[in-house]
Protein backbone atom coordinates (compact mmCIF):
# COMPACT_ATOMS: atom_id res chain seq x y z
CA UNK A 1 0.00 0.00 0.00
CA UNK A 2 1.08 3.24 -1.09
CA UNK A 3 2.10 5.64 2.22
CA UNK A 4 1.83 8.75 -0.38
CA UNK A 5 -1.97 10.47 -0.04
CA UNK A 6 -2.29 12.21 -3.27
CA UNK A 7 -5.17 15.38 -3.81
CA UNK A 8 -6.24 16.55 -6.77
CA UNK A 9 -8.07 19.83 -6.26
CA UNK A 10 -10.57 20.78 -9.43
CA UNK A 11 -12.22 24.65 -9.09
CA UNK A 12 -15.41 24.73 -10.26
CA UNK A 13 -16.84 25.47 -13.45
CA UNK A 14 -17.07 29.19 -14.80
CA UNK A 15 -20.35 31.65 -13.37
CA UNK A 16 -21.68 34.86 -14.56
CA UNK A 17 -20.12 36.21 -11.61
CA UNK A 18 -16.68 34.83 -12.68
CA UNK A 19 -16.88 36.66 -16.16
CA UNK A 20 -17.98 39.55 -14.63
CA UNK A 21 -15.82 39.70 -12.07
CA UNK A 22 -17.46 39.52 -9.20
CA UNK A 23 -16.46 38.37 -5.67
CA UNK A 24 -18.69 35.05 -4.67
CA UNK A 25 -17.13 34.05 -1.74
CA UNK A 26 -20.38 32.14 0.35
CA UNK A 27 -22.94 34.00 -1.86
CA UNK A 28 -24.41 30.85 -3.83
CA UNK A 29 -23.93 30.96 -7.55
CA UNK A 30 -24.80 28.45 -10.40
CA UNK A 31 -22.64 27.67 -13.01
CA UNK A 32 -23.45 29.69 -16.61
CA UNK A 33 -23.58 27.61 -20.13
CA UNK A 34 -19.87 28.09 -20.35
CA UNK A 35 -19.09 26.71 -17.16
CA UNK A 36 -21.48 24.08 -17.88
CA UNK A 37 -19.58 22.82 -20.29
CA UNK A 38 -16.29 23.23 -18.96
CA UNK A 39 -17.42 20.58 -16.04
CA UNK A 40 -18.73 18.14 -19.02
CA UNK A 41 -15.22 18.74 -20.48
CA UNK A 42 -13.48 17.98 -17.19
CA UNK A 43 -15.33 14.61 -16.68
CA UNK A 44 -14.79 13.33 -19.80
CA UNK A 45 -11.47 14.00 -19.76
CA UNK A 46 -10.56 12.32 -15.96
CA UNK A 47 -12.74 9.62 -17.10
CA UNK A 48 -10.73 9.29 -20.34
CA UNK A 49 -7.15 9.67 -18.63
CA UNK A 50 -7.59 6.35 -16.45
CA UNK A 51 -7.05 8.62 -13.00
CA UNK A 52 -8.20 6.00 -10.27
CA UNK A 53 -10.03 8.14 -7.43
CA UNK A 54 -10.37 6.52 -4.28
CA UNK A 55 -13.45 9.44 -3.12
CA UNK A 56 -14.98 12.72 -4.45
CA UNK A 57 -15.65 15.19 -2.29
CA UNK A 58 -17.29 18.59 -2.81
CA UNK A 59 -17.70 22.33 -1.49
CA UNK A 60 -21.62 22.84 -0.72
CA UNK A 61 -21.97 25.87 -3.15
CA UNK A 62 -23.91 25.33 -6.13
CA UNK A 63 -21.11 25.76 -8.62
CA UNK A 64 -18.70 22.89 -7.22
CA UNK A 65 -21.55 20.80 -5.97
CA UNK A 66 -23.30 20.93 -9.79
CA UNK A 67 -19.30 20.61 -11.06
CA UNK A 68 -18.86 17.68 -9.08
CA UNK A 69 -22.03 16.18 -10.11
CA UNK A 70 -20.70 15.51 -13.38
CA UNK A 71 -17.75 14.28 -12.41
CA UNK A 72 -19.46 11.83 -10.61
CA UNK A 73 -21.64 10.35 -13.43
CA UNK A 74 -18.64 10.05 -15.51
CA UNK A 75 -16.32 8.08 -12.78
CA UNK A 76 -19.20 6.20 -11.33
CA UNK A 77 -18.15 8.03 -7.89
CA UNK A 78 -20.74 9.12 -4.95
CA UNK A 79 -20.16 12.36 -3.32
CA UNK A 80 -19.30 13.70 -0.28
CA UNK A 81 -20.88 17.51 0.09
CA UNK A 82 -18.74 19.48 2.59
CA UNK A 83 -19.00 22.95 3.70
CA UNK A 84 -15.57 22.78 4.70
CA UNK A 85 -14.15 23.02 1.11
CA UNK A 86 -15.98 26.37 0.63
CA UNK A 87 -14.52 29.37 -0.76
CA UNK A 88 -13.23 32.07 1.70
CA UNK A 89 -16.19 34.42 2.82
CA UNK A 90 -14.75 38.22 2.02
CA UNK A 91 -17.35 39.58 3.83
CA UNK A 92 -18.70 43.04 2.19
CA UNK A 93 -16.39 42.50 -0.71
CA UNK A 94 -19.13 39.47 -1.50
CA UNK A 95 -21.44 40.61 -4.73
CA UNK A 96 -19.32 43.76 -5.32
CA UNK A 97 -17.07 44.07 -8.96
CA UNK A 98 -12.82 43.96 -8.45
CA UNK A 99 -13.72 47.37 -10.64
CA UNK A 100 -16.34 48.78 -7.91
CA UNK A 101 -14.27 47.32 -4.63
CA UNK A 102 -12.25 49.98 -4.33
CA UNK A 103 -14.50 53.15 -4.39
CA UNK A 104 -17.55 51.16 -2.29
CA UNK A 105 -15.18 50.05 0.28
CA UNK A 106 -12.22 51.42 0.21
CA UNK A 107 -10.15 50.35 3.61
CA UNK A 108 -11.87 47.35 3.92
CA UNK A 109 -9.98 47.18 -0.15
CA UNK A 110 -7.23 48.28 1.08
CA UNK A 111 -6.83 45.33 4.11
CA UNK A 112 -7.77 42.97 0.98
CA UNK A 113 -4.66 43.78 -0.85
CA UNK A 114 -2.19 44.36 1.75
CA UNK A 115 -3.06 41.09 2.37
CA UNK A 116 -3.63 41.60 6.37
CA UNK A 117 -4.36 37.69 7.74
CA UNK A 118 -6.32 39.34 10.72
CA UNK A 119 -8.35 41.21 8.84
CA UNK A 120 -12.12 39.99 7.98
CA UNK A 121 -13.43 41.96 5.59
CA UNK A 122 -16.39 43.20 7.48
CA UNK A 123 -17.75 40.09 8.61
CA UNK A 124 -16.01 37.40 6.64
CA UNK A 125 -12.92 35.18 7.21
CA UNK A 126 -9.69 36.19 8.05
CA UNK A 127 -6.93 34.56 5.45
CA UNK A 128 -5.82 33.27 9.49
CA UNK A 129 -8.95 31.81 9.89
CA UNK A 130 -9.45 30.63 6.25
CA UNK A 131 -5.85 28.93 6.61
CA UNK A 132 -6.79 27.31 9.86
CA UNK A 133 -10.16 25.42 8.27
CA UNK A 134 -7.75 24.51 4.85
CA UNK A 135 -4.84 22.86 7.34
CA UNK A 136 -8.13 21.18 9.20
CA UNK A 137 -9.80 20.14 5.47
CA UNK A 138 -7.11 18.52 5.22
CA UNK A 139 -6.07 16.75 8.11
CA UNK A 140 -9.33 14.85 7.96
CA UNK A 141 -8.59 13.89 4.43
CA UNK A 142 -5.41 12.48 5.22
CA UNK A 143 -6.86 10.65 8.56
CA UNK A 144 -9.73 9.04 6.37
CA UNK A 145 -7.66 8.39 3.37
CA UNK A 146 -4.17 7.77 3.88
CA UNK A 147 -1.93 6.53 0.73
CA UNK A 148 -4.85 7.19 -1.17
CA UNK A 149 -5.94 9.05 -4.44
CA UNK A 150 -8.71 11.83 -3.53
CA UNK A 151 -10.89 14.32 -6.06
CA UNK A 152 -12.27 17.49 -4.36
CA UNK A 153 -14.08 20.13 -6.20
CA UNK A 154 -13.29 23.42 -5.03
CA UNK A 155 -12.78 27.28 -5.30
CA UNK A 156 -10.14 29.61 -6.78
CA UNK A 157 -9.81 31.23 -3.34
CA UNK A 158 -9.36 27.81 -1.49
CA UNK A 159 -6.96 26.02 -3.91
CA UNK A 160 -4.89 28.95 -3.45
CA UNK A 161 -4.64 28.28 -0.04
CA UNK A 162 -3.91 24.54 -0.52
CA UNK A 163 -1.35 25.67 -2.77
CA UNK A 164 0.32 28.03 0.16
CA UNK A 165 0.11 25.22 2.35
CA UNK A 166 1.65 22.46 -0.18
CA UNK A 167 4.67 25.44 -1.09
CA UNK A 168 4.77 26.89 2.35
CA UNK A 169 4.41 30.20 0.79
CA UNK A 170 3.49 32.93 3.37
CA UNK A 171 0.05 33.80 4.07
CA UNK A 172 0.56 37.42 3.54
CA UNK A 173 2.49 36.90 -0.12
CA UNK A 174 0.72 38.27 -3.46
CA UNK A 175 -0.57 34.78 -4.97
CA UNK A 176 1.61 33.50 -7.32
CA UNK A 177 -0.70 30.05 -8.16
CA UNK A 178 -3.03 30.85 -10.84
CA UNK A 179 -6.17 28.81 -10.29
CA UNK A 180 -8.33 28.70 -13.88
CA UNK A 181 -11.79 27.15 -14.06
CA UNK A 182 -12.20 23.71 -14.16
CA UNK A 183 -8.56 23.24 -13.61
CA UNK A 184 -6.40 19.90 -12.19
CA UNK A 185 -4.50 21.12 -9.22
CA UNK A 186 -2.02 18.50 -7.27
CA UNK A 187 -0.70 18.04 -4.15
CA UNK A 188 0.66 15.17 -2.03
CA UNK A 189 1.68 14.05 1.48
CA UNK A 190 4.20 11.95 2.14
CA UNK A 191 3.36 11.08 6.05
CA UNK A 192 5.76 14.81 7.04
CA UNK A 193 5.07 17.10 4.50
CA UNK A 194 3.14 18.73 1.58
CA UNK A 195 4.23 18.90 -1.87
CA UNK A 196 2.62 20.54 -5.12
CA UNK A 197 3.34 17.56 -7.64
CA UNK A 198 1.45 19.18 -10.58
CA UNK A 199 -0.55 23.08 -10.55
CA UNK A 200 -3.31 25.05 -13.13
CA UNK A 201 -3.26 21.69 -15.53
CA UNK A 202 -5.92 22.88 -18.15
CA UNK A 203 -5.28 20.60 -21.50
CA UNK A 204 -8.61 19.42 -21.36
CA UNK A 205 -10.14 22.47 -21.67
CA UNK A 206 -7.59 24.36 -24.83
CA UNK A 207 -9.81 28.17 -25.21
CA UNK A 208 -12.54 27.47 -22.27
CA UNK A 209 -10.30 28.24 -19.40
CA UNK A 210 -10.82 31.67 -17.86
CA UNK A 211 -8.22 32.39 -15.02
CA UNK A 212 -9.41 34.56 -11.89
CA UNK A 213 -8.94 35.04 -8.59
CA UNK A 214 -10.38 35.59 -5.17
CA UNK A 215 -13.92 35.29 -7.22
Amino acid sequence: MSTITRICFARHGETDWNAERRMQGHIDTPLNSHGQAQAQRLAQSLQHAGHTFNHLYSSDLQRAADTAKQVSHALGLSITIDPIFRERHVGVLQGLRLDDAPHAVPEVWQAHLARDIQHDLGGGESIQAFHERAQRALAMLVAAHQGQTILVVSHGGTLDMMYRIASKQALDQARVAVVPNTSLNWIAYDGKTWSVERWADTDHLSTLALDNVDL
